[in-house]
């Protein structure tokens, strides 16, 4: 039987699948739906340094075989999440990860540094969200690379950067927050995107743009892993986008990507990795290779 170990920098994964942040809630919500033994990590959903109300509905929609999102990242504030949040972790089947968000480079060493203290084993910072006021910290090499110094500098556990699609320059991004300290990279979050009921003539989320995932993201989220793998073959990378089956977490692997998140996939179907898992194990044995970890950065060129 194939072997599905592997290592994302600095951490051993049982599985390279990692459950994404914002589509398995804060985890403990799903532990009777899902299996998450399946996963070598699973990412609870980003928490701010205060409570955040998020947008008004409506705040998803479905746009074909993709999907709309504008929640805002709605959350209780890193306290609470701490105190209401932390305890349920426990005996989940894989190690659980925290999300940090903030406006500021201030509130994300907050809520990291709170996490850490909280025992939790690694920080995922969510530079990208999509559905926030303002100019993201992901469209900006020196500011992403700040709030990573920082959280860095006040911090021990590794942490993980995540990146935009909508980044002009996603290598500049990925090199400046290596540099700064990040362990690895996840590329990426969703895509801008909007849409318009026709029957009220009113966008069909309240913030009229939103994060746009599912399937069609996939190839946005593979261009970003190729460029970044093809000129930092030594940074980790965590892919994410589109991922619905095993081929396509193969796909991943062969592209550059360490391990591979499932996201939006769980809206449909939260028993989702059961079924990957038995397609990516028939296809690393048709490939002939004794594991997931073989074919990282194996994509051969013309």
């Amino acid at each position: 039987m194939v072997a599905f170990g592997t290592r994302l920098g600095p951490v051993s994964l049982s599985s390279p699948l990692v459950a994404a942040s914002g589509t398995v809630g804060s985890v403990h919500e799903f532990r009777g739906v899902t299996d998450f033994s399946l996963y070598g990590a699973a990412v609870a959903k980003s928490v701010s340094a205060d409570p955040w109300k998020g947008r008004p509905p409506p705040r998803l929609a479905p746009v074909g075989v993709g999907m709309l999102n504008g929640i805002g990242i709605q959350n209780p504030g890193v306290d609470e999440w701490i105190a209401h949040v932390v305890p349920r972790l426990a005996g989940i089947p894989t190690p659980v990860w925290g999300s940090a968000v903030g406006r500021t480079v201030d509130e994300f060493v907050r809520v990291a540094t709170a996490m850490a203290g909280a025992g939790v084993p690694v920080v995922e910072l969510n530079l990208s969200c999509p559905n926030l006021e303002g100019h993201l910290f992901a469209l900006d090499p020196a500011r992403s690379a700040e709030v990573v110094a920082e959280v860095r500098s006040a911090v021990p556990i590794p942490l993980g950067a995540k990146l935009s699609p909508n980044s002009e320059d996603i290598v500049g991004v990925a090199a400046a927050v290596a540099e700064a300290g990040a362990d690895w990279v996840v590329l990426t979050n969703t895509v801008w995107g909007a849409g318009i009921d026709l029957s009220t003539r009113r966008p069909l989320l309240s913030g009229v743009i939103g994060g746009y995932s599912g399937p069609p993201l996939k190839p946005l989220a593979m261009r970003c892993v190729i460029d970044v793998h093809r000129h930092i073959p030594d940074l980790p990378i965590l892919g994410c986008g589109g991922v619905a089956t095993g081929d396509d977490v193969a796909e991943y692997l062969l592209a550059g990507a360490s391990a591979v998140a499932i996201g939006t996939a769980h809206f449909a179907d939260p028993r989702v990795a059961g079924k990957v898992t038995r397609q990516l194990r028939r296809r690393l044995e048709m490939m002939g290779v004794r594991g997931a970890a073989d074919i990282v950065g194996g994509m051969l060129g013309w």
